[in-house]
């Protein structure tokens, strides 16, 4: 039986790149708020013998995420597999001058979407399955107030998901990708130089090979 990966943030970047590294494997059911992304990503997952689910929502929205769930449960039962890669990253400012609509944004993608997802997705995971969050060592760092903050509190309620279920499972791994030439870095280093950076696609076959070697 093909096994099911959830992907929370699956449009582009490490998302999309987890997505089509975990193709031959794996069912994905894509969730990301850009419709022709998604449709992008499917293309490039049929052209590879994959399939997936497209569901494009918005995941601070908790009505459409109690419906995803309720549709993996009523057609799949259970989900194997649990990645959340979506983000806001917010414009950098001293912390004096974080503006407030922002950082009501951040909080409301990274922290409490993320806490309504667990809740929601917990129980298609049962004992068997696998979580996976991703860290950002910018968080903390000057400037990354509105992001760095929310970032760390989502990460928080991981390790408290990740200590809580470490004998009776599901399994909750923290991992931290190299830093990526992708949209939300662009965001923080606008005119870096994006040779220097990973690739999404070498870092996703690398996180890919971390959690399912301690899943085994």
């Amino acid at each position: 039986m093909t096994q099911t990966a959830l992907i929370t943030g699956a449009s582009r970047g490490l998302g999309a790149a987890l997505a089509e590294a975990l193709a031959p494997t794996h069912h994905i059911i894509a969730v990301g708020r850009t419709v022709g992304a998604l449709e992008a990503l499917d293309d490039r997952i049929q052209a590879k013998g994959g399939s997936a689910t497209l569901a494009p929502m918005d995941v601070t929205t908790p009505a459409a995420m109690a419906t995803l769930c309720r549709g993996i449960h009523d057609r799949w039962g259970t989900l194997d597999l649990w990645l959340h890669t979506a983000v806001h990253a917010a414009p950098l400012a001293p912390a004096p001058h974080i503006d407030a609509k922002d950082f009501e944004k951040s909080v409301a993608v990274n922290v409490t979407a993320t806490a309504t997802l667990i809740t929601y997705v917990a129980p298609l995971l049962g004992a068997a399955g696998q979580a996976v969050f991703f860290d950002d060592p910018a968080a903390g760092a000057r400037f990354f107030g509105s992001y760095g903050a929310t970032k760390a509190a989502q990460i928080a309620l991981a390790r408290s998901w990740q200590a809580e279920t470490a004998r009776i499972g599901p399994q909750v791994h923290i991992l931290t990708p190299a830093p990526m030439p992708t949209a939300t870095r662009a965001r923080f280093y606008p005119g870096e130089d994006r040779a220097a950076l990973a690739d999404p696609q070498s870092q996703a076959a690398r996180l890919c090979a971390e959690f399912e070697k301690s899943g085994q």
